[in-house]
């Protein structure tokens, strides 16, 4: 029953896609970050999404797990948050949700993903109340937007288009001033995730615990909050921040930080 709804949501989104020509030619024909992905033995597999958000915010994270989980590849399911949400520390095989007031340092969201080669073993996605709580930003559309693309990011999906003016993509993977139809995913989206997870592999990262036949353990946390700590830039978005940093730990482990600015 939950696969003929997943496709029945995603031909009534294909129909509305042709309808109004949503897709314009800034889209991405692949928007992957490398080939980074969960590794696992079987799809769909179920990503646990740690709440470590207040009741202000869980609205928001239920609404990105649901549709996240309309992927014929993949669920998403929240569990208990394992984690302070100020510290946002990141367990394995999981990714922690967390919102705080972290400060005027100028973004919105931040999603950061810890790999070995090229398989996720564990990320976080923060929110910056200290923006969210101001009129600009306290709005659905924002809030949903925000989390939207950060849990997007830990999946593996990069942005569809990175320029702010363009017209809206209609998907949360999108740069925009105006988040109105960027709420949710769309069936680029969709189509994307079918391909990176196209292929299984032999162990998975999915658990807290790294058995014999996966990576070795990414034990190094850094503090979200100060940009410094993030590494190299990897890219910087139309308007010349820097939305995407790596940061190298040796041996085959880095950490990917995507950055939300505010406007």
């Amino acid at each position: 029953m939950k696969i003929l709804f997943r496709h029945l949501n995603k031909f009534i989104m294909v129909l509305v896609l042709l309808s109004i020509g949503t897709f314009t030619t800034t889209a991405y024909a692949s928007h992957s970050w490398g080939d980074y992905h969960w590794a696992r033995t079987a799809n769909p597999f179920t990503l646990k999404l740690g709440d470590n958000v207040t009741s202000a915010w869980d609205a928001y994270l239920n609404t990105t797990s649901n549709d996240w989980s309309l992927s014929s590849a993949l669920d998403t399911t929240i569990i208990a948050g394992q984690t302070n949400s100020k510290n946002c520390r990141a367990v394995k095989g999981k990714v922690q949700i967390c919102n705080n007031t972290y400060g005027k340092n100028g973004w919105l969201g931040v999603a950061q993903i810890w790999v070995n080669g090229n398989h996720i073993v564990q990320g976080t996605v923060k929110v910056n109340d200290t923006y969210f709580k101001t009129p600009t930003y306290n709005t659905s559309a924002w809030k949903n937007l925000v989390m939207c693309q950060e849990v997007g990011h830990t999946l593996g999906l990069d942005h569809q288009d990175e320029i702010f003016d363009n017209p809206n993509l209609g998907t949360c993977m999108d740069y925009t001033s105006n988040p109105s139809t960027n709420q949710h995913p769309n069936t680029h989206d969709y189509d994307q995730l079918e391909i990176i997870y196209q292929h299984l592999d032999s162990f998975t990262t999915l658990l807290s615990k790294i058995g014999k036949t996966s990576p070795a353990s990414v034990d190094d946390n850094i503090n979200a909050s100060d940009p410094s700590e993030w590494g190299r830039v990897v890219r910087k978005s139309k308007n010349g921040h820097n939305s995407l940093h790596e940061r190298d730990l040796g041996k085959g482990n880095k950490v990917f930080t995507f950055v939300t600015w505010v406007n």
